[in-house]
Formats: C-alpha cells, structure tokens, sequence
C-alpha cells in the first residue's frame, strides 16, 4: 500500500506534534493540526478558542458516540450539541484538505474522517520517558514542574475522552493503530525519519 496520509495520536509532552512538524519540513507535504481549527473558526466565525472549549467537554458516553458517529458520517449538525456541531466541521475540513494530496494529520480523529481513504497510516506517539516528557512539557509550553503531572493528566484525558466520544475506541488502545512510536527510546528525530521512510519509501 502506498502511503498518502499519516494520522498522529499523541500523548502530551510525547513530542507528537514536533515529529509532524519535522517529518512535513523533510517531506515537504504539509502538516494540519491547529489549521484545522483555524479552517473551522473562518468558516463558522467562532473563535479557535471556543472550539477548544468544546472539545474539552466531550463526553466518553457510548450513546452519545454511537450518535455523533451517525450524524459524522452523514455530515449533518442538526440537532447536535455544540461540540458535536464542531466535531462534524472538523471531520470536513479534514476530508477536504486530504483531497489536496498527501498530508499529516495531527489529532482531531482524522484517522476516522478518513477511515474510508485509501493509503492512510494511523500512528500513535508516546514517551515512556517520564522525565524526558516532564522537561518538555516545562520548556515546550512553560509549565512550571509542580504542575507538569496534573497538566499533562488533564491534557490526556481530554484527547482520550474526545476520540472515544467519536470512534467508540480507546485512544490509547495501540490495536487501533498501525504504528506505535517511543519518542522516550526513539527521540524526536528518529521518529520522523521513520515516518519519512512510510511516506517516501523510494526516496531513502
């Protein structure tokens, strides 16, 4: 299978989103995280942070999911919450972006908004490098060390509490990827030339 899409899972502080970045600069295929948000925020006029609000908000309610992933496929926001409406906007922009080409995905269910394309790898990253994802987490986004584990616990849970609210399946259930990355054992570089070597196989 020829890979056109990598959509990444992470764990907080793994150095998820720094792989991406690395992997769309050596690749030069671009790399949507916070731009989808920034798409639904332009076409909604709602603010990216209130788009993160709602997000944080999901619920892990198997009813609930079972609902957002009929009104997901249909592509219909009636009648759903604000999160669920944002979620439905979320999962086009995806669709539509990776109608473009080749991409990396970061977060947001994509592996779901494209569960129906052909050439997608679902990777997931992790750190079992406690300490490495402590440092990170303080000099990445200026937590200071006390509140690290508690941040980083927060962040997790919300990341695992939306996927579950709409895939029905844990976030982190590694039989739900192709691929699990130890950014802890790994490092961020290597990783990315992993990843590099899924997308162009014929290039290294």
């Amino acid at each position: 299978m020829k890979c056109r899409y990598i959509t990444i899972e992470r764990e907080y502080g793994s150095g998820g989103t720094q792989i991406a970045r690395l992997l769309s600069q050596r690749t030069g295929i671009p790399c949507y995280g916070r731009e989808i948000l920034e798409e639904v925020s332009r076409e909604h006029q709602i603010s990216v942070e209130k788009i993160e609000r709602y997000e944080e908000t999901a619920t892990n309610s198997f009813l609930y999911s079972v609902y957002m992933l009929t009104q997901a496929v249909s592509g219909s926001g009636d009648m759903l919450t604000g999160g669920g409406y944002i979620y439905v906007a979320e999962q086009a922009v995806i669709r539509r972006l990776a109608a473009k080409g080749p991409a990396v995905f970061l977060g947001h269910c994509a592996c779901e908004a494209l569960k129906e394309a052909e050439g997608v790898v679902k990777v997931f990253v992790r750190c079992s490098d406690e300490e490495a994802k402590r440092r990170r987490i303080m000099e990445e986004y200026g937590i200071p060390e006390a509140q690290t584990d508690m941040v980083r616990r927060k962040f997790d849970k919300k990341r695992s509490n939306y996927y579950y609210a709409n895939t029905v399946k844990k976030w982190d259930d590694f039989r739900n990827y192709d691929l699990v990355l130890d950014s802890g054992r790994l490092g961020t570089d290597a990783c990315a030339e992993i990843l590099r070597a899924v997308l162009q196989p014929t290039q290294l």
